[in-house]
């Protein structure tokens, strides 16, 4: 059993391209691209800050008060992050997947939560990046396909069940 606190949301991709993210427990977040790697957010409790995917499936989330916070892409619309929650995408169950997952449990079928970093040096965090860059362009180069090396851009999301709306 897992001892994450499992939250839903749902994105709703809205005229500007920023996406509204309505939460289940009644917290909302408006978040915008900053670049292939960074989301801009904030919340509706006052909150704000950056999410930048650094390679690896790792997510950094960075307050606006400098706390920091790592998540890890579990796939199929789950992140786990460090504060003990599980983030599940609802807006990606859709269709025939979404109602298998449904009927038999995501968390049975889907196996178990890797957990993420807890904490990070900045040598570690260069080195997901420089890896990511490097899967980047590699993959660029044979035309594609596999893992789309950390980007959050829609155009390769490879045969691992990924769905990084936004991380």
């Amino acid at each position: 059993m897992s001892h994450y606190r499992e939250i839903q949301f749902t994105d709703e991709l809205l005229s500007d391209r920023s996406v509204h993210r309505r939460f289940a427990d009644g917290r909302e977040e408006w978040r915008r691209r900053a670049g292939d790697h960074y989301v801009q957010w904030q919340d509706n409790s006052g909150r704000s800050g950056i999410d930048e995917i650094l390679g690896n499936r790792i997510i950094k989330r960075t307050y606006s008060t400098g706390q920091v916070v790592y998540g890890r892409d579990q796939g199929y619309g789950r992140t786990a992050w460090g504060d003990g929650t599980l983030t599940v995408n609802r807006t990606s169950f859709g269709g025939r997947t979404g109602a298998i997952l449904a009927a038999v449990g995501a968390g049975a079928l889907l196996g178990a939560v890797v957990a993420p970093p807890l904490m990070m040096s900045p040598i570690e965090e260069e080195e997901l990046r420089r890896q990511a860059q490097q899967q980047q362009q590699s993959s660029s180069g044979d035309g594609g396909g596999g893992d789309d090396g950390g980007s959050w851009s829609d155009d390769n999301d490879g045969d691992s069940g990924s769905d990084d709306d936004f991380g």
